[in-house]
């Protein structure tokens, strides 16, 4: 996925209101930012931090700015607009860079699936085979030499395992693919010491034989874009 406009590059101060963050340009100049991320951001925004924005032309907006990409003190760059992994792994779908889920006639997003009342965030069907729901997280969080999943606990991530248990016991395809939106991580695992329940889920989707893989992108400024397949490891 490429970035429409050239990103501008400022100075991470604080991130607060969950939504909000706070940068600061060379000249002096203080301004916030909508931060499009819903998880803790743990070592993703901290004060300090090179960040990339990027400006909408849409004036009814209160916030002009999102941000989009951080630097962490290593240099590794991360995608922290969550929504972009979605593109990314559409993308990679459609250009069969994902050799799991090629073989599709159509690919659809944000379909109405389930029995609480949810949207998968990819759905592959042809007429020859059972449809495909591929539900997409993104992956920020790196601890030690370690990526991992969550970042804080999520009942909507729990929800979205069970919803993908319940895909595949009706024999249809379930894949759970982790899209790696950081460049320092190498390796998934889910973040049993943050939330064990959706450890827990985790490994009982596997048993029951939803598909679960794990696909690094390559952040820079200017495109976002998957390069390969990595281990998603038990706990």
């Amino acid at each position: 996925m490429k970035f429409s406009s050239q990103l501008q590059s400022a100075t991470l101060l604080k991130r607060y209101k969950r939504f909000l963050v706070d940068l600061h340009k060379e000249d002096g100049e203080t301004f916030t930012v909508h931060c499009a991320n819903t998880g803790k951001m743990t070592g993703c925004a901290d004060s300090g931090f090179k960040a990339y924005y990027s400006t909408s032309d849409n004036k009814k907006r209160k916030y002009a700015h999102s941000l989009e990409l951080t630097e962490d003190g290593q240099g590794n760059l991360i995608c922290v607009n969550t929504g972009i992994a979605n593109k990314v792994a559409y993308e990679a779908i459609q250009a069969g860079d994902i050799s799991q889920l090629n073989g599709y006639d159509n690919i659809a997003s944000e379909v109405k699936y389930g029995n609480e009342n949810s949207r998968i965030d990819i759905l592959l069907s042809s007429p020859q085979q059972p449809n495909c729901y591929v539900e997409v997280k993104s992956v920020t969080l790196l601890e030690g030499d370690q990526g991992y999943f969550p970042d804080t606990e999520t009942t909507r991530g729990q929800k979205h395992l069970r919803e993908l248990i319940h895909i595949k016991n009706n024999h249809q395809r379930a894949v759970l693919l982790f899209i790696v939106m950081h460049n320092g991580i190498e390796s998934v695992k889910a973040a049993e010491h943050i939330d064990k329940k959706y450890a827990q889920l985790l490994a009982e989707a596997k048993s029951e034989g939803v598909e679960i893989y794990a696909y690094k992108a390559q952040v820079t400024p200017s495109e976002v874009k998957v390069i390969k397949q990595v281990s998603v490891l038990d706990t």
